[in-house]
């Protein structure tokens, strides 16, 4: 009988070890190549930051020669921020909060009630309806702002806080969120309830909003995020500095013949300070929730 060479087959431990070590190196690569890539996302920020913190004669002055020397200051000042915050920055500041905590508040509530009908209720038209709603946050707000503004000043809205919050809470793409997400609801929950003689808001109220926790913070956060960053509506409708928005008074900082540019970067590091805190809030809000259970 002819000996069968052992040598020549590969252990069954060298054929597991390979694959872990080829997935090992794998991993690597992908950590090392979302590094750059976070690197070159950061960066910018965290010039903005920085030149927040120097002399705006010193901004540009430490681009060249290209060097470390962008990102490390030569000394820290406040001065920008004090600068800024004397121009009444922190009103424009307030009223950007106040804006965008009405607009969450009565948009949250009216989207959910829209999504609620388009997901739920059965009636003629509703697939026409839902078309509209998709059609209106894709056109541009840009195209209907001065028809809208001059609209807004036959009704006497003009420098009034109502006229910055009423465009923000119709959010088209707030309720085609949730109704995607009442989509997913057991309609056997609905039933239930409609036995025991529940009204349809009484539906909405009592299953369909705890359960859309997640839902609810993304519609949420899509309000507040475009009414936070909100630039031509607020130019267009308000001329009253008391009621002037954090992005339009940002924009004052460049004036005709001079830039005030350390003024402008900590402004700009303001305005991305607040979302990117009340994102950091509610990231955990912002996960899935268990329709069965209704709990994290």
């Amino acid at each position: 009988m002819t000996p069968v060479n052992t040598l020549t087959k590969p252990k069954p431990a060298a054929l597991a070890g390979r694959p872990r070590k080829l997935r090992s190196q794998y991993s690597v690569q992908v950590t090392v190549l979302a590094a750059i890539l976070g690197l070159t996302f950061i960066l910018p920020a965290l010039w903005i930051f920085v030149g927040s913190l120097r002399p705006s004669s010193e901004i540009f002055d430490s681009l060249y020669p290209l060097s470390w020397d962008i990102l490390i200051p030569s000394s820290v000042s406040f001065d920008n921020y004090v600068g800024l915050w004397s121009t009444g920055f922190g009103t424009s500041l307030l009223n950007s909060l106040i804006v965008c905590l009405a607009s969450v508040l009565f948009g949250v509530a009216l989207c959910a009630m829209a999504a609620y009908a388009l997901a739920v209720l059965n009636f003629r038209g509703r697939g026409v309806v839902f078309a509209f709603v998709v059609i209106g946050f894709m056109v541009p707000f840009e195209a209907i702002a001065i028809p809208l503004s001059q609209q807004f000043s036959e009704w006497n809205l003009s420098n009034t806080l109502t006229a910055l919050i009423l465009p923000g809470i119709g959010n088209g793409l707030a309720v085609f969120n949730l109704r995607q997400h009442f989509l997913s609801v057991p309609e056997s929950f609905r039933e239930a309830a409609k036995l025991d003689g529940a009204s349809e808001f009484r539906v909405l109220r009592s299953i369909y909003i705890p359960i859309s926790g997640a839902a609810l913070t993304n519609s949420a956060l899509l309000i507040f995020l475009a009414q936070w960053t909100s630039f031509l509506w607020p130019l267009l409708v308000v001329s009253d500095e008391s009621l002037q928005v954090a992005p339009v008074a940002l924009a004052k900082t460049f004036a005709e013949h001079t830039s005030e540019f350390g003024q402008n970067f900590a402004g700009a590091v303001l305005l991305a300070l607040v979302p990117a805190i009340l994102m950091f809030i509610l990231q955990r809000s912002s996960g899935g929730l268990s329709i069965s259970s209704g709990e994290k």
